[in-house]
Protein backbone atom coordinates (compact mmCIF):
# COMPACT_ATOMS: atom_id res chain seq x y z
CA UNK A 1 0.00 0.00 0.00
CA UNK A 2 1.57 3.60 -1.21
CA UNK A 3 2.31 6.48 1.38
CA UNK A 4 -0.63 8.76 0.27
CA UNK A 5 -3.21 5.31 0.85
CA UNK A 6 -1.69 4.84 4.37
CA UNK A 7 -2.31 8.72 5.46
CA UNK A 8 -5.65 7.97 4.45
CA UNK A 9 -6.22 5.37 6.77
CA UNK A 10 -4.57 7.20 9.51
CA UNK A 11 -6.89 10.48 8.33
CA UNK A 12 -10.11 7.79 8.96
CA UNK A 13 -8.95 6.61 12.00
CA UNK A 14 -8.58 10.06 13.94
CA UNK A 15 -11.66 10.90 12.28
CA UNK A 16 -13.73 8.01 13.48
CA UNK A 17 -11.46 7.70 16.74
CA UNK A 18 -10.71 4.08 16.59
CA UNK A 19 -8.71 1.46 14.80
CA UNK A 20 -12.13 -0.59 14.49
CA UNK A 21 -14.50 2.58 12.93
CA UNK A 22 -11.95 3.31 10.47
CA UNK A 23 -11.87 -0.40 9.63
CA UNK A 24 -15.44 -0.21 8.94
CA UNK A 25 -15.73 2.73 6.96
CA UNK A 26 -12.54 1.28 5.03
CA UNK A 27 -13.93 -2.43 4.34
CA UNK A 28 -10.62 -3.43 5.70
CA UNK A 29 -9.99 -5.57 9.14
CA UNK A 30 -8.60 -3.77 12.40
CA UNK A 31 -5.46 -5.75 12.59
CA UNK A 32 -4.52 -4.27 8.57
CA UNK A 33 -5.26 -0.09 9.77
CA UNK A 34 -3.12 -1.44 12.77
CA UNK A 35 -0.40 -2.50 10.44
CA UNK A 36 -0.77 0.86 7.95
CA UNK A 37 -0.57 3.17 10.80
CA UNK A 38 2.19 1.61 12.29
CA UNK A 39 4.10 1.45 8.84
CA UNK A 40 3.78 5.27 8.89
CA UNK A 41 5.31 5.60 12.06
CA UNK A 42 8.09 3.36 10.88
CA UNK A 43 8.93 5.05 7.76
CA UNK A 44 8.29 8.46 9.73
CA UNK A 45 10.18 7.43 12.60
CA UNK A 46 7.45 9.69 14.55
CA UNK A 47 4.87 8.35 16.92
CA UNK A 48 1.82 9.70 15.80
CA UNK A 49 -1.10 7.76 18.04
CA UNK A 50 -0.65 7.22 21.78
CA UNK A 51 -2.52 3.94 22.09
CA UNK A 52 -4.28 2.46 25.12
CA UNK A 53 -6.82 0.05 25.62
CA UNK A 54 -9.74 2.41 26.19
CA UNK A 55 -8.82 5.27 23.69
CA UNK A 56 -6.40 6.76 20.98
CA UNK A 57 -4.79 10.38 21.28
CA UNK A 58 -2.70 11.95 19.26
CA UNK A 59 0.62 13.44 19.70
CA UNK A 60 1.98 16.69 19.31
CA UNK A 61 3.79 15.29 16.03
CA UNK A 62 0.19 13.36 14.90
CA UNK A 63 -1.88 16.17 15.18
CA UNK A 64 0.44 18.62 12.56
CA UNK A 65 0.74 15.18 10.60
CA UNK A 66 -3.29 14.81 10.58
CA UNK A 67 -4.01 18.11 9.20
CA UNK A 68 -2.02 17.54 5.90
CA UNK A 69 -3.81 14.33 6.01
CA UNK A 70 -7.08 15.56 6.20
CA UNK A 71 -6.39 18.17 3.50
CA UNK A 72 -5.36 15.57 1.14
CA UNK A 73 -8.41 13.38 1.56
CA UNK A 74 -10.63 16.18 1.31
CA UNK A 75 -8.93 17.10 -1.96
CA UNK A 76 -9.26 14.18 -3.36
CA UNK A 77 -12.97 14.21 -2.41
CA UNK A 78 -13.41 17.51 -4.28
CA UNK A 79 -11.64 16.37 -6.99
CA UNK A 80 -14.11 12.82 -7.09
CA UNK A 81 -17.15 15.32 -7.24
CA UNK A 82 -15.84 17.38 -9.73
CA UNK A 83 -15.26 14.50 -12.16
CA UNK A 84 -18.81 13.48 -10.91
CA UNK A 85 -20.29 16.58 -12.19
CA UNK A 86 -18.56 16.53 -15.76
CA UNK A 87 -19.98 13.36 -15.94
CA UNK A 88 -23.86 14.13 -15.16
CA UNK A 89 -24.45 18.18 -15.15
CA UNK A 90 -22.86 20.03 -18.38
CA UNK A 91 -20.32 21.81 -17.73
CA UNK A 92 -17.08 23.78 -19.14
CA UNK A 93 -16.26 24.48 -22.64
CA UNK A 94 -17.54 22.14 -25.59
CA UNK A 95 -15.06 22.18 -28.40
CA UNK A 96 -17.33 21.14 -31.75
CA UNK A 97 -15.94 21.13 -35.13
CA UNK A 98 -17.83 21.17 -37.50
CA UNK A 99 -18.40 22.11 -41.63
CA UNK A 100 -18.79 25.32 -43.08
CA UNK A 101 -22.21 24.46 -44.41
CA UNK A 102 -23.31 22.82 -41.01
CA UNK A 103 -22.76 25.72 -38.83
CA UNK A 104 -25.36 27.64 -39.33
CA UNK A 105 -27.34 24.52 -37.87
CA UNK A 106 -25.41 24.71 -34.40
CA UNK A 107 -27.52 27.93 -32.89
CA UNK A 108 -30.94 26.35 -33.50
CA UNK A 109 -29.92 22.71 -32.40
CA UNK A 110 -27.40 23.55 -29.10
CA UNK A 111 -29.58 27.21 -28.15
CA UNK A 112 -31.83 25.06 -25.93
CA UNK A 113 -29.28 23.59 -24.18
CA UNK A 114 -26.87 26.57 -23.65
CA UNK A 115 -29.71 28.36 -22.33
CA UNK A 116 -30.93 25.56 -20.35
CA UNK A 117 -27.39 24.93 -18.55
CA UNK A 118 -25.56 28.04 -17.90
CA UNK A 119 -22.47 26.62 -16.88
CA UNK A 120 -21.76 25.08 -20.10
CA UNK A 121 -19.54 27.44 -23.24
CA UNK A 122 -19.46 26.80 -26.57
CA UNK A 123 -16.21 27.02 -28.94
CA UNK A 124 -17.26 26.25 -32.70
CA UNK A 125 -14.34 25.46 -35.32
CA UNK A 126 -15.59 25.83 -38.46
CA UNK A 127 -13.15 24.14 -41.41
CA UNK A 128 -14.61 22.08 -44.19
CA UNK A 129 -11.15 19.84 -43.50
CA UNK A 130 -11.09 16.92 -41.45
CA UNK A 131 -9.00 18.42 -38.31
CA UNK A 132 -7.18 16.06 -35.81
CA UNK A 133 -9.63 15.92 -32.96
CA UNK A 134 -6.62 15.18 -30.31
CA UNK A 135 -4.84 17.56 -31.58
CA UNK A 136 -7.34 20.42 -31.88
CA UNK A 137 -8.51 18.90 -28.56
CA UNK A 138 -11.85 18.40 -29.92
CA UNK A 139 -14.75 17.05 -27.89
CA UNK A 140 -17.36 16.60 -30.74
CA UNK A 141 -17.25 16.59 -34.35
CA UNK A 142 -19.88 16.17 -36.91
CA UNK A 143 -18.75 14.44 -39.94
CA UNK A 144 -20.76 13.54 -43.54
CA UNK A 145 -20.22 10.73 -45.61
CA UNK A 146 -18.07 7.79 -45.33
CA UNK A 147 -15.46 7.89 -42.61
CA UNK A 148 -12.15 6.85 -42.74
CA UNK A 149 -11.08 3.96 -40.51
CA UNK A 150 -9.53 5.45 -37.44
CA UNK A 151 -9.54 4.55 -33.27
CA UNK A 152 -12.19 7.45 -32.94
CA UNK A 153 -15.78 6.61 -32.05
CA UNK A 154 -18.66 7.55 -34.50
CA UNK A 155 -22.29 7.99 -34.03
CA UNK A 156 -24.88 8.06 -36.94
CA UNK A 157 -27.04 11.15 -36.24
CA UNK A 158 -29.76 10.84 -39.13
CA UNK A 159 -28.91 10.59 -42.56
CA UNK A 160 -29.57 13.64 -45.87
CA UNK A 161 -31.40 13.09 -48.79
CA UNK A 162 -29.73 14.14 -52.04
CA UNK A 163 -31.30 15.89 -55.16
CA UNK A 164 -29.77 16.45 -58.66
CA UNK A 165 -30.15 19.78 -59.46
CA UNK A 166 -29.64 22.13 -62.03
CA UNK A 167 -30.63 26.37 -62.46
CA UNK A 168 -33.99 26.75 -64.75
CA UNK A 169 -31.54 28.45 -66.94
CA UNK A 170 -29.33 25.70 -67.52
CA UNK A 171 -32.51 22.99 -68.49
CA UNK A 172 -33.72 25.79 -70.66
CA UNK A 173 -29.89 26.32 -72.34
CA UNK A 174 -29.22 21.85 -71.80
CA UNK A 175 -32.18 20.16 -71.54
CA UNK A 176 -33.85 17.63 -69.38
CA UNK A 177 -31.97 14.77 -68.44
CA UNK A 178 -34.37 11.68 -68.79
CA UNK A 179 -32.21 8.42 -67.76
CA UNK A 180 -28.99 8.00 -65.78
CA UNK A 181 -26.97 7.64 -68.40
CA UNK A 182 -27.74 11.06 -69.83
CA UNK A 183 -25.58 12.57 -66.85
CA UNK A 184 -22.59 11.37 -68.54
CA UNK A 185 -22.28 14.04 -70.97
CA UNK A 186 -23.30 17.09 -68.87
CA UNK A 187 -21.61 19.81 -67.15
CA UNK A 188 -20.97 18.69 -63.60
CA UNK A 189 -20.29 20.85 -59.78
CA UNK A 190 -18.70 18.59 -57.69
CA UNK A 191 -17.82 19.13 -53.73
CA UNK A 192 -14.30 17.33 -53.69
CA UNK A 193 -11.55 17.08 -51.16
CA UNK A 194 -8.93 15.70 -53.90
CA UNK A 195 -9.50 15.56 -57.25
CA UNK A 196 -12.57 16.19 -59.68
CA UNK A 197 -14.52 12.87 -59.38
CA UNK A 198 -17.99 12.23 -58.40
CA UNK A 199 -19.86 9.05 -57.76
CA UNK A 200 -23.22 8.63 -57.96
CA UNK A 201 -25.23 6.01 -56.62
CA UNK A 202 -29.06 5.99 -57.91
CA UNK A 203 -31.88 3.64 -57.25
CA UNK A 204 -35.05 3.71 -60.00
CA UNK A 205 -38.39 3.41 -59.72
CA UNK A 206 -38.26 -0.53 -59.64
CA UNK A 207 -35.35 -0.42 -57.46
CA UNK A 208 -32.84 -0.93 -59.84
CA UNK A 209 -28.93 0.38 -59.43
CA UNK A 210 -26.58 2.79 -61.38
CA UNK A 211 -23.90 3.92 -60.39
CA UNK A 212 -21.98 6.42 -62.50
CA UNK A 213 -18.55 8.74 -62.30
CA UNK A 214 -18.86 11.66 -63.01
CA UNK A 215 -15.71 13.56 -64.21
CA UNK A 216 -17.10 17.42 -62.33
CA UNK A 217 -15.79 20.19 -64.52
CA UNK A 218 -15.70 22.48 -61.23
CA UNK A 219 -15.27 21.56 -58.12
CA UNK A 220 -14.64 22.80 -54.62
CA UNK A 221 -14.09 21.84 -50.91
CA UNK A 222 -17.30 24.14 -49.76
CA UNK A 223 -20.32 22.72 -50.83
CA UNK A 224 -21.86 26.03 -50.14
CA UNK A 225 -20.06 27.21 -52.97
CA UNK A 226 -20.96 24.75 -55.21
CA UNK A 227 -24.76 25.48 -54.60
CA UNK A 228 -23.82 28.94 -55.59
CA UNK A 229 -22.65 28.06 -58.48
CA UNK A 230 -25.48 25.83 -59.08
CA UNK A 231 -27.99 28.67 -59.00
CA UNK A 232 -25.85 30.44 -61.11
CA UNK A 233 -26.66 28.02 -63.80
CA UNK A 234 -23.17 26.92 -63.99
CA UNK A 235 -23.88 23.34 -64.23
CA UNK A 236 -25.86 20.09 -62.18
CA UNK A 237 -24.77 19.53 -59.03
CA UNK A 238 -25.59 16.91 -55.99
CA UNK A 239 -27.19 18.95 -53.55
CA UNK A 240 -28.37 17.91 -50.33
CA UNK A 241 -32.25 18.75 -49.84
CA UNK A 242 -32.06 20.09 -46.65
CA UNK A 243 -30.04 22.84 -48.08
CA UNK A 244 -32.10 23.81 -51.08
CA UNK A 245 -35.66 24.02 -50.00
CA UNK A 246 -35.91 27.43 -50.09
CA UNK A 247 -34.07 27.77 -53.14
CA UNK A 248 -36.35 24.56 -54.81
CA UNK A 249 -39.54 26.42 -53.67
CA UNK A 250 -38.90 29.91 -55.18
CA UNK A 251 -37.52 28.50 -58.30
CA UNK A 252 -33.75 29.33 -58.02
CA UNK A 253 -33.96 25.60 -58.71
CA UNK A 254 -35.28 22.57 -60.33
CA UNK A 255 -34.52 19.17 -59.01
CA UNK A 256 -33.94 16.28 -62.27
CA UNK A 257 -35.00 12.90 -62.07
CA UNK A 258 -37.49 12.77 -59.61
CA UNK A 259 -37.73 9.23 -60.26
CA UNK A 260 -34.34 7.95 -58.85
CA UNK A 261 -33.40 8.40 -55.96
CA UNK A 262 -29.69 9.21 -54.75
CA UNK A 263 -27.89 6.99 -51.72
CA UNK A 264 -28.34 9.36 -48.72
CA UNK A 265 -25.74 11.36 -47.16
CA UNK A 266 -24.71 10.03 -43.65
CA UNK A 267 -24.47 12.78 -40.93
CA UNK A 268 -21.92 11.53 -38.23
CA UNK A 269 -21.05 12.43 -34.17
CA UNK A 270 -17.08 11.78 -34.46
CA UNK A 271 -15.89 11.67 -30.42
CA UNK A 272 -11.85 11.15 -29.28
CA UNK A 273 -13.30 8.40 -27.27
CA UNK A 274 -16.14 5.82 -26.51
CA UNK A 275 -15.94 5.20 -22.61
CA UNK A 276 -17.09 7.92 -19.94
CA UNK A 277 -18.53 10.52 -22.39
CA UNK A 278 -18.88 14.29 -19.97
CA UNK A 279 -22.19 15.15 -19.75
CA UNK A 280 -21.31 18.30 -22.01
CA UNK A 281 -20.64 15.89 -24.88
CA UNK A 282 -23.59 13.85 -24.16
CA UNK A 283 -26.19 16.18 -23.93
CA UNK A 284 -24.84 18.07 -27.28
CA UNK A 285 -24.83 14.42 -29.22
CA UNK A 286 -28.67 13.89 -28.14
CA UNK A 287 -30.11 17.95 -29.24
CA UNK A 288 -28.09 17.66 -32.56
CA UNK A 289 -30.24 14.21 -33.01
CA UNK A 290 -33.29 16.01 -31.99
CA UNK A 291 -32.82 18.80 -34.18
CA UNK A 292 -31.65 17.04 -37.50
CA UNK A 293 -34.54 14.98 -37.15
CA UNK A 294 -36.87 17.58 -37.45
CA UNK A 295 -35.12 18.85 -41.17
CA UNK A 296 -36.54 18.70 -44.33
CA UNK A 297 -34.97 15.48 -45.96
CA UNK A 298 -33.77 14.12 -42.86
CA UNK A 299 -34.02 10.34 -42.79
Amino acid sequence: MDPLRRMAVFAAVVEHRSMSGAARVLAMSTSAVSQQVRQLERDSGVTLLHRSTRKLTLTAAGERFYEGCAAMVAAARRAQQQLAHSRDAPSGELRLSAPVGFARHVAPALGGTLAQHPALTLKLLVDDARIDLIESRIDLAVRFGRLPDSSWVARRLCAFEWLLCAAPSWVTAHGTPQRPEDLLSLQWLAFAREGSDLHLELIGPQRETRTLRIEARISSNNQYSIQQMCVAGLGLARLARVDVVEDLAVGRLVALLPAWELAPLDVWAVTPQRDAQPAKVRVAIEALQRYLAGLPGAV
